[in-house]
């Protein structure tokens, strides 16, 4: 995707919380670093969390993927980047998470998130208006 609205990258140190005792990252903990990529993703574009509350709609995850290829460790630099893959019906985001240093690939992943009218309780079968507005695809 050429869109720079369109991705987000973090760079964050591994914590000591975040390894097991070999030192390497526990495999739940990427959903986590995804997530923090995906937040400033959303921020980047103008919907956050409390915004899109604010506009009427929650979207949950109803899918996520990871596939790891090489592990992360106590006190490596990674940058993890999360880019907009599809937003017409539902919000995929990919995930790559990389060694900073040398750019190896360790993980990619994706999430798939839904819009749910809040007043309703329905999911929506197309995404609102209001996510192409922040896309910057309706003026």
């Amino acid at each position: 995707m050429t869109n720079d609205l369109h991705w987000a990258g973090i760079d964050l140190e591994i914590p000591f919380h975040d390894v097991d005792m070999m030192a390497v990252v526990w495999h739940g903990h990427y959903a986590k670093y995804f997530e923090i990529a995906r937040c400033a993703l959303l921020e980047k574009i103008g919907y956050n969390y409390l915004q899109m509350r604010d506009s009427g709609y929650a979207w949950p995850v109803i899918e996520l993927r990871i596939r790891y290829a090489k592990p992360a460790v106590f006190g490596q630099l990674v940058t993890v980047r999360a880019e907009l893959a599809e937003w017409e019906n539902r919000l995929k985001i990919n995930y790559l998470i990389t060694d900073k240093d040398n750019g190896a690939r360790l993980t990619k992943g994706y999430s798939i998130q839904v819009a749910v009218n809040m007043q309703s309780n329905e999911m929506c079968f197309v995404s609102p208006r209001v996510l192409f507005e922040k896309l910057g695809l309706v003026v």
